[in-house]
């Protein structure tokens, strides 16, 4: 058996998330799909982690095992050809044996985009969180670094969050302009259940001066009830993961 590592982009617009579920369709379902077409083998295909429905990836780790002979690099050229078109395999390569792509990967970057106009754009509902409000982007920027750091989240979690700690460590945080959009985007070791959209929900609460609080106090409090509103699934992106030097 070889084990081979998959670079995915998707949009998610179409799916009920990355993993398999019993009545919708998912991204999972759809990749694995694609490997029995091609291998003719019924394999499980590991992911670096969960998407929500509507959520999208620029760069989504995952990996299976097989006994085809198919050279590792040729993989992503086969199935391409089997994948929708809102699916795609960006890279193919082999990886260790005991590789596993929820556990072996260091760290994620999600981003998160808002349309701040005050007409919402067709072309992007399914891509942008429309909020129409001005946003003070300096006050955005320096809340968002207080959130660097170790620290417990347990107040960005939404409910049904299930794990065994809910500390998890923050290297980046950045706020910036990007054309007509505002983007939100954050490193760390980990992400807890809506972690990243209540962190965007908040961040874009603060700078519209809906929430007057210290985004360190409502860190430190614990409570949920002191953050944002958690932020749509379609303008958060899976961006970038990490796991080791050959394939950052």
């Amino acid at each position: 058996m070889r084990n081979i590592g998959l670079i995915l982009r998707y949009d998610g617009t179409n799916y009920c998330g990355w993993q398999r579920q019993k009545t919708e369709i998912s991204i999972q379902q759809k990749v694995e799909e694609a490997v029995e077409e091609v291998t003719g083998e019924s394999s499980f295909v590991q992911g670096c982690g969960r998407t929500d429905a509507g959520v999208h990836a620029l760069n989504y780790l995952a990996n299976f095992e097989t006994k085809s002979n198919i050279p590792a690099e040729r993989f992503k050229y086969a199935l391409n050809t089997k994948l929708p078109d809102d699916i795609s395999v960006l890279d193919s390569f082999l990886v260790e044996d005991d590789f596993n792509s929820r556990f072996s990967i260091e760290k994620k970057t999600y981003r998160y985009e808002i349309y701040t106009n005050e007409i919402a754009n067709p072309f992007l509902r399914n891509y942008a969180w429309h909020f129409p409000y001005e946003l003070n982007l300096e006050l955005m920027q320096s809340q968002a670094k207080k959130i660097v750091g170790t620290h417990d989240f347990s107040g960005f979690m939404a409910v049904g969050g299930q794990v065994k700690t809910t500390v998890r460590t923050i290297y980046d945080a950045v706020v910036f302009k990007d054309g007509e959009k505002v983007v939100f985007e954050v490193t760390g070791n980990g992400f807890l259940y809506n972690m990243v959209r209540i962190l965007a929900g908040t961040l874009c609460y603060i700078g519209a001066g809906k929430i007057k609080e210290d985004m360190k106090d409502i860190l430190e409090s614990l409570d949920r009830s002191r953050a944002g509103i958690t932020a749509p699934p379609e303008g958060l992106y899976m961006k970038k993961v990490y796991f080791g030097e050959k394939h950052e």
